[in-house]
C-alpha cells in the first residue's frame, strides 16, 4: 500500500519483503506456525524477488509461506524450487458470485466477471469497483473496427483510461487489454473460451484469428507489447500516447492477418 498516493503499488518492492525479518522476530500464538501469504509473487521486482530468496533458503522455525502465483514459470527457477506445489482451479461463475456475494455483499457477478477474473475472487471484485466489463467491451468494440480501426474510438478510450488521477483505470485498461490479445490468440490455436466475456467477442476472434498462423502472431503482439508498455509506464511517458500506439499496432497484426 503506498500510503502518499492512497492505492496499491504496482510492484511488490524489497523493502516489503525485508520487513518479514521482523515478523518472523515475533513469537507466535500458542506457539503455532507464523503465516505469510504473498499476493502475488508475480508482482515482485527483481530486488524483492532476491530478498524472499534468502528467506527461502533459510526459512524461520515454524513459518509457513503461500506464494500465490498466476504465472508460476515467469518466478525465479531457485524460487520455485524451494516451493511445493499447489495448484487451483479457477472458480465457476456460480461459486465466484457466492464468494464475491460472502466477501462483499454485491451480489453482481456476472459470467464476464467470471471470466476475466480468471475464477478469481478480488479480481472480480476490482473489475466490478472500476466498470471492468465495460472497458473489456470497448476494447472488443475496437478490435471489431480493425483492420480499419475507428481512430476517434480509440483516443477516445486512450483519453478515458489516462486521465489524471486515474491510475488503477489504466492498469486495468492495459491488463485487459493483455488479456483481450491472450484470448484472440488462444482462439485461433483452436482454445477457445468457454464464454464470450462481451458481446460478440467469439465473432471478432473468429475474423481476426481463424488459424495457427494469425495466433501465433498476436501471441508475439501481445508479449512485445507488454514489455513496450511497461518500460513506457517506466520511464513516464504519456500513458494516452502508450495507449494510441499499442491500439495502432494491433490495428497493423490485423491487417496481416
Amino acid at each position: 500500500w503506498d500510503a502518499e498516493r492512497k492505492r496499491f503499488k504496482a510492484q511488490i518492492t524489497v523493502d516489503e519483503i525485508r520487513r518479514l525479518n521482523s515478523f518472523f522476530g515475533l513469537s507466535a500464538t500458542e506457539g503455532g506456525y507464523r503465516v505469510v501469504i504473498v499476493d502475488s509473487a508475480d508482482e515482485m521486482n527483481t530486488s524483492a524477488a532476491n530478498a524472499l530468496l534468502k528467506v527461502l533458503e533459510e526459512p524461520p522455525k515454524n513459518a509457513v509461506l503461500f506464494l500465490i502465483s498466476h504465472q508460476p514459470a515467469r518466478l525465479l527457477p531457485t524460487i520455485r524450487s524451494r516451493c511445493r506445489d499447489l495448484r487451483l482451479q479457477p472458480l465457476a461463475s456460480d461459486a465466484l458470485a457466492s464468494a464475491v456475494l460472502q466477501a462483499s455483499g454485491a451480489a453482481d457477478a456476472s459470467d464476464a466477471l467470471a471470466e476475466l477474473s480468471g475464477g478469481a475472487v478480488g479480481e472480480a471484485m476490482r473489475l466490478a469497483t472500476l466498470d471492468g466489463a465495460g472497458l473489456y467491451s470497448e476494447i472488443i468494440d475496437l478490435l471489431a473496427t480493425a483492420p480499419r480501426m475507428d481512430r476517434q474510438r480509440a483516443a477516445k478510450l486512450a483519453e478515458k483510461a489516462a486521465q489524471r488521477g486515474a491510475d488503477e483505470r489504466l492498469d486495468l485498461v492495459l491488463k485487459l487489454m493483455d488479456v483481450a490479445l491472450s484470448r484472440l490468440a488462444l482462439f485461433g490455436a483452436g482454445h477457445p473460451a468457454a464464454r464470450d466475456a462481451a458481446a460478440n467477442e467469439n465473432q471478432v476472434f473468429a475474423r481476426l484469428s481463424p488459424d495457427l498462423r494469425t495466433a501465433r502472431e498476436w501471441a508475439e503482439l501481445s508479449r512485445d507489447l507488454g514489455q513496450c508498455l511497461a518500460h513506457g509506464r517506466a520511464v513516464n511517458i504519456d500513458p494516452a500516447s502508450l495507449l494510441m500506439d499499442a491500439f495502432l499496432k494491433i490495428n497493423e497484426t490485423a491487417a496481416q492477418s
